[in-house]
Parts: C-alpha cells; structure tokens; sequence
C-alpha cells in the first residue's frame, strides 16, 4: 500500500459515480479489469456499493481509474453533492426510463459538486436575485413571469441572451450531453445554494431556450412537488410569458401569421415556431381549428422535426471564468483546476471551458437554412 494515501470510499458516492457514466455494475466491473489486469466481478462492485465490503488505497484508485473521477471525490459523502436535497424539476418525454433518469440525476449532483468546487475556489462575488412566487387561481404563472422580468430588470420585448441573464441573478447553467433525447433540461434548488440548472447539448438552440425558461418557472414557483401536469402546464405558461410578453408580441402575431412571417418571428424572439403557434391561440390570435391546421402544415413541410432558420445556442460564462482567474490569478495548472472539480483535465474542460468559447451574443439565423 505504500506510495497511497489511506482512502476509503463512501459506498453511496461510488454508485452515484457509476449512474453518472451511464454504467451497469457489470459494466463498470469490466471496465475495472481492463484498468487493472486482473478480474473484477460484479459481485465485487455489488458489495462495494452496498457497503458490504471496506474500500481502500490501491482499490479506490482502481475506481477512480475506471470512472474517471479523482480519489477524492470518491471519497466524499454523497450528501455533500447534493444528491437528495430539494426538488429536481425536469423538462422530459414520458418515454424517459429509470435507468437513464438515474444517469441523470447522479450528473445533476455530481455538476453541483463540480460547480461548487470552483466557483468557491476562485472566489467569485455572488448575488442571487431569485426568490420564491406563490402561485394560484389569481396570480398566475404569466403573473410570476411579468414580476421577475420587472424584478430583474428585463426590457421589453425578446431576451437577448437567456443564459446570460440566468447567471447574472445568480443560477448556475451548465450544458451538459444528458445522454438522451428524452429530456431537454433539468433543475434544481436547494435551500441555501444556488440555483443549478443542466441543458442537454442534444437539444436545439430555440427549445433550449424555451426549456431554460421551463426550468426557470419551476425554480420561481414550486417549492415542492406536486401534480405533475399541473406544474409542467405551469412552467409552459411561465415561459412562454417570459419569453414572449404579450403586451408586445400579440401585436407581432395579429395582422397573419404564416411561414414565412413564422421563420422571422422564430429569429427575433429566439423560440421555435410550434411555440409560436402555440402561444398565438393561447392569446386568442387564432383558433384552435387554425392552430391544429398550422400543425399540419408544418408537419408536412418536415419542420416538426427539423426548423428552418436555425438558433444558435446561448453558452454559459460564469465557470469559465472562475477557471481564468484560478488558471491566471490564482496559478493554477489546468490539470489542478480539474482535480478540485474531481476530473481529468480533458473532461473537465470539454465541459466548462470549451463550451464556453463560443459567442455569448446574441442568437441569429442562419440565412443557409432558409
């Protein structure tokens, strides 16, 4: 055992590390005897996980080898993640399955560990500007929306740049491969912590924006959990005022709407146009009979699945910047940057650096997909 230091594992942060990768214990046992040369069974992992069995030194290394995480982060206790604390809000198909909800939510804590870890590092002033909205039969979701944008000082008309916006109030955003196209997003709120949310990089620009802004009304309004539909139907509403303000877009959706005026409305207010359509009968321009006919037009033309004029997605900056002033101020090497976050260097910054090189302005059509 000489040349390791005396670690041991906690049982629960193995298996959350597991789930994160999207691992059965198989397959992280077989992962296991290639890093080491030698036979581990299932079995093994299985009693590991459960706590059966002690593990120590060289076999946390051995973990942390197949996992790709550091010895240390194997080594923390789960509730320091996150992991079951408050409510986690998703915007999902009813398609997602066990198995990948767990991959999911073991990628949420181990991000808000990852997050924390160098956002408190690098010691960045912090400001949350989010709080609670109760809502109900009289205050309502597009109530809620139209009281943060005023609270946040939002301008009327479309949000230049929704991330951006996100954590300048204080939220954490992440885009992050979920490893699904059964979810667009996912959030989360603890007391005392900040908001953290995860976009999936398999979603398109314009739905992202409309899930970040799904997820938003989820943070704002529900504080526990409750029927299902009730608060996805909530948080649609929710976003959609947020997104789209009445006050200035019903004028935009009333002369006619068609596709040609559907693609340039879709590049100025940074949503799709199903959600156009949607919020045009929501606000009475046209009828439900138009709005299934709308959707039928735009299935026959492939656009349900496939828009035209593309939105680029918005890329989070807030982490980037925690790594500059650690890497540049605070002397860091990137591989030491990493390992606070418990990743290797590549990982770690193919997820919170390399994302977040791209333009944070903001989103434009692409005039080729027209």
């Amino acid at each position: 055992m000489s040349g390791y230091k005396e670690l041991v594992a906690d049982p629960s942060m193995l298996a959350l590390a597991r789930d994160s990768r999207g691992w059965t214990q198989s397959e992280l046992a077989e992962q296991m005897s290639r890093v080491d040369g030698s036979r581990v069974t299932q079995g093994y992992v299985s009693r590991a996980e459960a706590g059966r069995i002690p593990v120590r030194a060289e076999r946390v290394h051995l973990f942390a080898a197949a996992l790709r995480f550091t010895p240390e982060t194997l080594c923390q206790g789960a509730d320091t993640t996150g992991v079951s604390i408050g409510l986690i809000h998703h915007r999902k198909r009813a398609s997602l399955g066990a198995p990948a909800l767990r991959r999911i939510h073991a990628t949420l804590a181990l991000t808000r560990y990852q997050v924390e870890a160098v956002t408190q590092a690098a010691a960045l002033r912090h400001v949350n500007l989010f709080r609670h909205i109760e809502v109900n039969d009289f205050d309502t979701p597009a109530d809620a929306a139209e009281t943060v944008r005023e609270e946040w000082n939002v301008p009327a008309g479309p949000v230049d740049n929704l991330v951006a916006l996100l954590e300048d109030a204080g939220a954490q955003v992440v885009v992050r491969d979920l490893g699904t196209t059964d979810l667009d997003a996912v959030s989360q709120w603890p007391p005392s912590r900040a908001p953290l949310i995860l976009l999936n990089s398999a979603a398109p620009g314009d739905r992202s924006r409309f899930s970040l802004a799904h997820e938003l009304g989820h943070l704002i309004m529900h504080r526990e959990p409750g029927e299902g539909r009730v608060q996805e139907a909530q948080a649609d509403r929710f976003a959609a005022e947020f997104l789209m303000p009445h006050e200035v877009i019903l004028s935009e959706l009333k002369p006619s709407i068609d596709a040609a005026r559907l693609m340039d409305l879709k590049a100025r207010w940074g949503v799709s146009m199903a959600a156009l359509i949607r919020r045009a009968v929501d606000l009475g321009v046209i009828s439900e009979w138009q709005y299934r006919t709308f959707m039928v037009e735009l299935s026959a033309l492939g656009y349900r699945t496939n828009e035209p004029t593309i939105i680029r997605r918005e890329t989070p900056r807030h982490i980037a910047q925690a790594v500059t002033r650690l890497e540049e101020q605070l002397h860091l090497s990137p591989t030491e940057t990493a390992h606070l976050a418990g990743l290797g260097r590549e990982e770690f910054h193919e997820i919170y650096v390399c994302a977040s090189s791209a333009s944070g302005h903001k989103d434009v059509p692409d005039p080729s997909a027209r």
